[in-house]
C-alpha cells in the first residue's frame, strides 16, 4: 500500500515523500496534476470558499483587493470601455493555462553508501578534493573526526562526478550511489487557482477513478472470456 508523508505544505508549495509504489504510479499522479480535471463540483472534493463581498474605499490603502490581478487596459479619468467576453473552461491537456499547477516534479530518493575502508587510506587534502568534486553539496567532512559524511542524500543529481574523480583516484568502489526504486520526493508548485495540498488530494482521487475504470474493464474482458456472447449482451453489446 503506497505511503505519503508531507514535509512542507503552504496554500501555494507542498513537497511530499510518496513510498511503497513504484514509478509508474509516480508519473501518473504527476502527469494527472499537471493535464487532468482537478475541478469537481462535488463539495467532499473540492472545499467551496466563500469571501463576503463588502465596499472598498479607493483612499483606504488597508482596505484593496489581495491581489492586483492582470493588467489589460489602462483608462484616463472619464473614459470608458465597452467589450464582449467569452469565457471558457478547460482543462490542462487542452492547454497549459488551465492546468493549475506550475510545477509538478519528482525525483528518487538517493541511496549512497561511503567505503570508509577505502575513504580512510585518503589524506584530508584528498578528502576535500574528492568532496569538491561533487557539483551539489551532498558531502562533507565532519571537523570533529575528519572523516567524510553525506550531508545531503536529495543534493545528489545522479551526475555522477564523484563516482568519476574516486576512479581517477584510483579508487573505484569508494561510494556507491543507487536510487530507492520505490521512494519518491515530490514538489509542486500551484499557480493559485488551487490550494497545493487540495492539488494533491484531487489528483489522488482521479488516479483511484482511473484505476477503479481499469479494475472494471478487465472483470467485463474475463466476463467475455468466460460466457461469450451472453457477457457481451449483458454489458449491452
Amino acid at each position: 500500500m503506497p505511503r505519503l508523508r508531507i514535509r512542507e505544505v503552504r496554500d501555494d508549495y507542498m513537497k511530499f515523500e510518496l513510498r511503497d509504489t513504484d514509478v509508474s504510479i509516480a508519473n501518473a499522479l504527476r502527469r494527472i496534476m499537471i493535464a487532468e480535471d482537478l475541478y469537481s463540483s462535488d463539495p467532499t472534493v473540492v472545499p467551496v470558499e466563500l469571501f463576503e463581498s463588502v465596499a472598498l474605499d479607493p483612499s483606504d490603502a488597508a482596505s484593496r483587493p489581495d491581489t492586483r490581478g492582470i493588467m489589460i487596459v489602462k483608462l484616463r479619468r472619464g473614459q470608458e470601455l465597452r467589450l464582449r467576453a467569452i469565457a471558457r473552461k478547460g482543462i490542462g491537456k487542452d492547454h497549459a493555462k488551465w492546468s493549475p499547477a506550475a510545477t509538478v516534479t519528482f525525483m528518487y530518493e538517493p541511496d549512497i553508501h561511503i567505503n570508509n575502508e577505502l575513504m580512510e587510506t585518503l589524506t584530508l587534502e584528498q578528502k576535500t578534493e574528492w568532496v569538491e568534486s561533487s557539483p551539489t553539496p551532498v558531502f562533507e567532512i565532519d571537523p570533529a573526526t575528519k572523516q567524510v559524511v553525506v550531508r545531503d542524500h536529495e543534493a545528489y543529481t545522479f551526475d555522477g562526478e564523484v563516482i568519476k574523480k574516486a576512479e581517477a583516484m584510483g579508487l573505484p568502489g569508494l561510494v556507491e550511489v543507487s536510487d530507492k526504486p520505490d521512494s519518491f520526493i515530490f514538489t509542486i508548485e500551484t499557480t493559485g487557482a488551487v490550494k497545493a495540498n487540495q492539488l494533491v488530494v484531487n489528483a489522488i482521487e482521479v488516479l483511484k477513478s482511473k484505476l477503479d475504470a481499469v479494475r472494471l474493464s478487465e472483470d467485463t474482458v474475463e466476463a467475455d472470456d468466460q460466457f461469450g456472447e451472453l457477457g457481451a449482451h449483458m454489458r449491452g453489446g
